[in-house]
């Protein structure tokens, strides 16, 4: 099987999660400059068999649109320009910086390292793939 790739888009940084082939585990993969997301995933792409994309959409409580949600869509169709032979999904990630902030509390890293927003969109990728993975299996 192909692996699974989450996106968790900023204008500044990227957080970036992958599956394993079997599509059981999300794991945290790297975090990369906006401007450089495309040439990451495309040499990524080259390297590795990738089956989806999982891009977090943000929304706000009410579902309407976050200041962040114009640039992700323009991002997703930049990405299915790019790749158009693999599905792009959109993922709900309402909360998952916040999560992302509590696993990181939880597994006892250190303020500093918690500040590093690299870290926190690694592992808010992670955890929109994660659910992503659940919601399939339901």
């Amino acid at each position: 099987m192909a692996r699974i790739l989450a996106i968790d888009y900023g204008t500044k940084r990227v957080g970036l999660a992958v599956t394993d082939p079997l599509q059981l585990i999300a794991t945290a993969l790297e975090t990369v400059h906006s401007k450089d997301v495309m040439n990451f995933l495309k040499a990524y792409c080259q390297r590795e068999s990738v089956e989806a994309f999982v891009v977090g959409m943000p929304t706000n409580l009410d579902g309407t649109d976050t200041s962040n949600t114009s640039h992700v869509r323009g991002f997703i169709r930049l990405l299915r320009k790019s790749f158009p032979d693999i599905p792009v999904h959109e993922h709900d990630e309402r909360f998952t910086s916040v999560m992302a902030l509590q696993a990181l509390i939880s597994m006892g890293t250190t303020k500093k390292d918690r500040r590093d927003k690299g870290v926190v969109d690694r592992v808010s990728a992670t955890i929109i793939l994660q659910s992503f993975l659940e919601t399939r299996r339901i």
